[in-house]
């Protein structure tokens, strides 16, 4: 039952976390490259190495701040419910 009643709450957080997952992307891609712009994969400026780094940076990042964002809304709904709503 838990798991059902997390679902609305869950879908939320991912949203959530995608969205300051992207922010602190961007900004840590500033601080590590000259260019304000992220690389794409399909743009001929950009070469291999900094579009694989790009890539390798923003998979680290999304992945943290997802498991972080998660991992605290999973407490949070625990607190509330008294349920974990992983199990």
């Amino acid at each position: 039952m838990a798991k059902l009643a997390y679902r609305p709450f869950g879908l939320l957080l991912g949203v959530l976390s995608g969205l300051v997952a992207g922010a602190v992307f961007k900004q840590i891609w500033r601080l590590v490259s000259d260019r304000e712009d992220t690389p794409k994969a399909k743009e001929r400026e950009y070469g291999s190495g900094e579009v694989l780094a790009a890539a390798a940076i923003q998979g680290a990042v999304f992945a943290l701040v997802k498991a972080a964002v998660d991992r605290s809304g999973a407490r949070a709904f625990e607190k509330l419910t008294g349920s974990w709503p992983g199990d």
